[in-house]
């Protein structure tokens, strides 16, 4: 096993270029995807590994639950520097658990406030309006109706007639494309590898990118879109953090509405290898292939040693 344990701890390094080229040359719909699987399998991959160098820290402590035969010496000679390594990935573990956890409790708070907001509001339509002059917006996943549309009175009152129509149809294109899914999966990876942080910042941009082109497509004006999400980005500017606006992911607002002023962004598939971005997204997949595989190989590994060494 070796050295390679530690692969794919590291190896999330490899996507920085790919989270960065992506917002800009890729279609949005496709970087979503791209960097939410790369983030989604490199997380995994490390905190695999984390457990594993975990196990071999365990066994060198006294009074340690673990069979006697999981601390001889072949054991400890399948990780290396066992003695300092594998006794911090035991905190360094327990710490990914606890930020997972918290990341968690967080999505789950912010959405039973949101459901507790939706409850007293009569009707069946898919528009919820709160009575609210706090002016913000955002997509409330979930329920019967596979979610809502939830604005204030406060923000319908900033906007005009087309570009209330394009906030609604920036707002369903999340619910369509449950932005939320991709959005809590790279939250969870950036906690369980601070490498990936870069990701998850590519991603809150990207989902925004994503709705405002279907957004586009459904009003027929980009100029209206980028003055809805302009007037919206002012009006709800003071928002704090935690309220229902907080399953909102603005980003870079300015970035946005240059992006809708110019061309449509072309749905291209696969990038070619010889562009910067092509270059950088197999240079990621490459990355994510070879932690795969380095995880695959040190279980595998851990678990015959273990085996071997446990008594029958």
């Amino acid at each position: 096993m070796g050295v390679f344990v530690f692969l794919p701890l590291v190896l999330p390094l490899t996507a920085w270029p790919v989270a960065r080229l992506a917002e800009q040359h890729l279609h949005p719909r496709t970087a979503t995807r791209l960097l939410t699987g790369v983030s989604g399998v490199m997380a995994l991959c490390s905190t695999v590994c984390l457990g594993l160098v975990m196990v071999v820290g365990t066994a060198q402590l006294p009074g340690n639950p673990l069979p006697d035969g999981w601390s001889d010496p072949e054991v400890r000679e399948a990780v290396p520097y066992d003695e300092v390594v594998g006794k911090a990935a035991i905190p360094a573990l327990v710490a990914v658990v606890v930020l997972c956890a918290r990341v968690l409790w967080r999505h789950r708070k912010v959405r039973r406030q949101v459901h507790r907001a939706l409850a007293g509001l009569p009707g069946a339509s898919e528009v919820a309006v709160l009575p609210d002059d706090t002016p913000y917006a955002f997509a409330a996943p979930g329920g019967e109706r596979g979610g809502r549309v939830v604005v204030t009175t406060g923000l319908l009152g900033r906007l005009a007639s087309g570009e209330r129509r394009a906030l609604f149809a920036h707002e369903r294109a999340h619910l369509a494309a449950r932005h939320h899914r991709f959005l809590l999966v790279t939250r969870l990876a950036a906690a369980a590898n601070p490498f990936l942080l870069p990701l998850r910042t590519a991603v809150s941009y990207t989902t925004e990118r994503w709705a405002d082109e279907e957004a586009a497509r459904a009003v027929g004006d980009r100029r209206t879109v980028a003055r809805a999400i302009g007037r919206a980005a002012l009006a709800a500017h003071a928002v704090p953090w935690p309220t229902p606006a907080g399953l909102a992911a603005p980003g870079p607002v300015p970035r946005r509405v240059a992006a809708l002023l110019g061309p449509a962004p072309a749905a291209r598939g696969r990038p070619s290898l010889f562009t910067a971005v092509g270059l950088a997204a197999w240079t990621a997949a490459a990355g994510t292939a070879v932690s795969a595989m380095s995880s695959a190989n040190c279980t595998v590994t851990m678990v015959v040693i273990l085996h071997a060494a446990t008594p029958l």
